[in-house]
């Protein structure tokens, strides 16, 4: 299960299939240097995301 306290690289990391759902949030993040120690929640926070909408998606992305 993904949260949004963890870190945008390790979630890609361990579920590549998310990196479409990120683009798709417009978080083009997936190979930016800033991903590797920046939280979901805080991603969420730059970008103007609503990080338990952000959430949903991806652990619904990973259930598939």
């Amino acid at each position: 299960m993904i949260t949004k306290e963890m870190l945008i690289g390790d979630v890609i990391r361990t579920y590549p299939q998310v990196a479409e759902v990120l683009l798709q949030f417009g978080m083009h993040c997936i190979g930016c240097m800033a991903a590797r120690g920046e939280s979901i929640a805080d991603a969420c926070v730059v970008h103007g995301l609503d990080a338990d909408e952000l959430v949903e998606a991806l652990n619904v992305a990973i259930e598939e």
